[in-house]
């Protein structure tokens, strides 16, 4: 199916696709006007520097003045203010749901990883938002998806990230999360780092990560949202067009405003009930090991971990200056 060439590619792929904004900017959201936003510590920590956002900075610093919080405790206070007032002034913009990280340093701690998420949806409805407009994002190590499947029954949705393999998928389809994000770039970086090929298209590995993943989910039942994420082109973007959501730069976002040529639908459920993949049968043991035989996906998920991690030390860091 596709459809004609009236509108932007843009609006096009709104009509397959529900489109998320993967960006801290509110002028983009005004601008693009997506269903949903997606937020990381690397994207905060950009926008609370830039003049137009560190009002929010300020402001979580100056809500902390009479605290009885000190050191650490008061600087992990402060940042999990930063991310939700980021969180409830882009909800103001949108009409649907925003992804919020959790610390990534808590990335193999299943029972901090509960109690952050909880701290953080708790700050949310203290500030009149509701649980369901808010996804908790958490890395997808075998215990950041136990505890998203913990929390998943408590009613807070989690989307899981960091994912680069089928195996992680799969428990994460198990665990009955809410929503998967697959890094489709950054598998095409490794792969493009490794073999010196420009994949193109169909061709492009994780653009091919997504299509088993979304054929998996839908030939076997699964609820879990697929969110193809962290792209590098538009081409990428196009050949997921049908993909239950996509979270697209800003940048991407302007090429796809910019040009109305066809988009054409490539991902669809009914065709996924059709495909020959077989039910993976995953324990612990199966997940690490078939983990470990990736090296792609083993070396992204530390990668991103790291520096997520280092992004939210920056960000305690510039908390820390502000507070002396």
């Amino acid at each position: 199916m596709t459809v004609a060439a009236t509108v932007s590619q843009l609006e096009q792929l709104k009509q397959y696709t529900t489109v998320v904004a993967d960006t801290g900017d509110f002028q983009a959201m005004r601008e693009y006007e997506p269903q949903d936003a997606t937020t990381n510590p690397s994207l905060i920590l950009k926008a609370a520097t830039q003049d137009d956002y560190k009002h929010l900075l300020d402001k979580a610093v100056q809500d902390h003045s009479g605290s009885s919080l000190a050191g650490s405790a008061l600087v992990d206070s402060i940042v999990d203010r930063v991310l939700i007032s980021f969180g409830c002034e882009i909800l103001e913009l949108l009409p649907g749901r925003v992804s919020t990280e959790t610390d990534a340093r808590l990335s193999f701690d299943v029972q901090s990883t509960i109690a952050k998420a909880r701290q953080l949806i708790a700050l949310y409805e203290k500030g009149g938002i509701s649980r369901d407009r808010i996804l908790i994002k958490i890395a997808s190590t075998w215990e950041g998806i136990r505890a998203a499947e913990t929390l998943q029954k408590e009613g807070i949705r989690c989307n899981l990230t960091l994912l680069f393999s089928f195996p992680q998928a799969v428990a994460c389809a198990e665990a009955r999360v809410q929503l998967i994000s697959p890094f489709v770039g950054r598998i095409y970086d490794w792969y493009k780092s490794e073999t010196g090929h420009d994949y193109q298209g169909a061709d492009d590995p994780g653009v091919q990560s997504v299509y088993t993943i979304y054929n998996y989910y839908k030939k076997f039942g699964y609820q879990t949202e697929v969110m193809g994420a962290s792209f590098r082109n538009i081409g990428q973007i196009l050949e997921l067009a049908g993909c239950d959501l996509l979270t697209i730069s800003p940048s991407l976002l302007e090429e796809l405003q910019q040009s109305t040529a066809k988009v054409a639908r490539k991902l669809e459920p009914g065709a996924a009930k059709n495909s020959d993949l077989e039910r993976l049968e995953l324990d612990e043991k199966t997940f690490r090991y078939l983990l470990n035989q990736d090296p792609m996906a083993t070396e992204k998920t530390a990668e991103g971990i790291r520096n997520f991690a280092a992004d939210i030390v920056k960000l305690e860091g510039l908390v820390q200056s502000m507070l002396r």
